[in-house]
């Protein structure tokens, strides 16, 4: 990987990564009214996951302790591919329950309609750092094989 790109990468996983530790440390450590706004959103995941746990607290800090976990590392470049996967995985039912704009009306409405795209942002540039070396890896593992063949 060329100098220029290794940056890059770099500083995009060490500028993604605040937000995560911050408002993760925030919910692990104070949930507040994360826990009500999670409330309908959770019981609609428990429709299809039975066995999630009926402590919306409980989730919302777990959720929270995921995001500064894995934020952290992201951070760090600890595991990068698969904290960005952790955090993408963590957006999204933060995103529905926290952001909901389609129920709200007004300036509510339009503040959280901007905190929804940011986050989808946020959601692509997970993805994007989840990705990233996949290509590279999967050639390096085809070429290996073909080569154990000959």
């Amino acid at each position: 990987m060329a100098l220029g790109s290794s940056l890059l990468q770099t500083a995009g996983r060490v500028l993604t990564a605040p937000i995560f530790i911050t408002g993760g440390y925030s919910a692990l450590t104070n949930p507040g009214g994360r826990v009500q706004a999670a409330g309908s959103t959770l019981d609609a995941i428990r429709e299809y996951v039975p066995i999630l746990s009926e402590d919306d607290e409980f989730l919302v800090r777990a959720n929270g302790g995921l995001q500064l976990l894995a934020g952290t590392a992201l951070a760090l470049g600890i595991k990068p591919r698969a904290s960005a996967l952790a955090l993408a995985g963590s957006l999204v039912p933060t995103t529905l329950a926290g952001h909901a704009f389609w129920e709200m009306d007004g300036a509510d409405a339009a503040a959280h309609k901007t905190h929804f795209s940011k986050n989808v942002a946020a959601l692509g540039g997970l993805l994007l750092i989840a990705g990233a070396g996949a290509s590279k890896k999967a050639a390096k593992k085809a070429a290996k094989k073909a080569s154990k063949q000959n």
